[in-house]
């Protein structure tokens, strides 16, 4: 169903509630896939959908205006959950323009034949007049992909946002201010922390710089419309403080303890490390890899200051998730984080001494040396652990105070 964001401007996307696997992040709270259309003298639609809900998107088209009546197609990203139905789009009104970027264009080359479609480059600070509406291009490469862009409605004060400032989250609620209730907006917060972290992470001062950008541009932003979540309607200057926070690297004083077993040793260890943290004075969550999908343990990663990497010792490496983990955490580049890691072993302690490389290769600040048991923690084991985790706590603290 079409919904008004504002006069003669309307949601027309799809809610995918099944969704949970997006390219290797995991979503448990399923996604949609945001666009939107402008009624005006020049009917012009704001990106497409997943190729997927190609008829959930055209069928929303058709409640407000018969598609053929689109004259401007403006695609704000060509990944494939946004832009994989234009071809149907461009098959229902043919001599519509195609407005995208420089990159964008040569990208929707290598999925589509083009050539009989009216495209336009557009670069920041081109305008679209489209009746009494009119856009400004905003070209945002790297957020997070290199033909990235926003589109700004002037007379509205909207922002479309593409995959900025949103969060995968499939929700009958199209707006910011539907989640009224305290477990609600907890909810819609940690969704936005949760889609920076896994997509956005690598980008934090690209982000700081376009919205710098955009403040230079001195446009006045009443309401933000992302490409996949809900709309920023009530506070759209609430999601860009979080955003310049998380692209500060702003983190709270906690420690994460992110770990895997085999024969428990290292899962025992790690009650009296979280009882020394916590006796530090600073909070601790554990989070077991096998039990836990990697994206929430990325998550978990960026809120806290400290985290502590817990490792059996499987052929002299680490075991194969937290290796996974821990790449795929080096892909996103985190910043600003203090580490150490810990376990138990059999033969041979090489699981611990490979997560201090991969420590190493991110640029962490790291605490050494770490902490293995050889096969079971004893009494006497179990005291140093603690005693690991009050000195972990207390260098995080002092870690965590240069950044305030």
């Amino acid at each position: 169903m079409a919904i008004a964001i504002r006069p003669d401007i309307y949601w027309i996307g799809a809610i995918d509630w099944g969704i949970r696997d997006f390219h290797g992040y995991e979503i448990p709270r399923g996604t949609t896939y945001n666009n939107y259309l402008i009624v005006d003298h020049e009917v012009t639609l704001l990106d497409t959908v997943k190729y997927d809900f190609a008829e959930t998107t055209i069928r929303n088209i058709k409640s407000l205006v018969e598609p053929s009546a689109i004259r401007h197609v403006v695609i704000n990203h060509i990944e494939n959950d946004h832009a994989t139905s234009l071809d149907r789009i461009m098959g229902l009104t043919p001599t519509a323009t195609i407005h995208i970027t420089e990159r964008g264009k040569k990208g929707l080359e290598r999925f589509f034949d083009i050539s009989q479609w009216d495209v336009k480059v557009v670069k920041t600070g081109d305008t679209l007049t489209i009746g009494k509406h009119t856009l400004l291009f905003i070209e945002t490469p790297m957020l997070h992909w290199p033909d990235s862009m926003m589109t700004y409605i002037k007379e509205e004060k909207i922002l479309v946002s593409q995959d900025g400032f949103g969060q995968h989250m499939a929700s009958a609620a199209r707006f910011d201010d539907e989640f009224i209730h305290g477990e609600s907006v907890s909810a819609l917060e940690d969704a936005v922390v949760d889609y920076y972290a896994n997509i956005l992470m690598p980008f934090g001062q690209i982000i700081k710089t376009k919205i710098a950008e955009i403040q230079k541009l001195g446009l006045d932003i009443e309401l933000i419309a992302p490409d996949h979540g809900i709309v920023w309607r009530q506070y759209p200057q609430k999601v860009i403080k979080m955003y310049l926070d998380m692209a500060g690297g702003k983190a709270d004083l906690s420690v994460s303890i992110i770990y895997d077993t085999m024969w428990q040793g290292t899962e025992i260890m790690t009650v009296p490390l979280a009882e020394g943290i916590k006796d530090e004075g600073v909070e601790c969550k554990v989070i077991k890899l096998r039990a836990t999908p990697i994206s929430t343990a990325v998550k978990e990663f960026w809120n806290s200051r400290g985290c502590l990497i817990g490792t059996s010792t499987l052929n002299n490496l680490m075991l194969p998730s937290v290796a996974h983990f821990l790449y795929q955490l080096r892909g996103l580049r985190p910043k600003n984080r203090i580490v150490g890691a810990f376990g138990a072993y059999g033969w041979g302690g090489g699981g611990v001494k490979e997560a201090y490389e991969e420590f190493k290769k991110m640029g962490l600040e790291i605490v050494e040396p770490g902490l293995q048991v050889l096969y079971r923690p004893s009494p006497e084991d179990e005291t140093k652990c603690y005693e690991f985790g009050k000195l972990f706590a207390k260098k995080v603290k002092e870690y965590h105070s240069i950044f305030h």
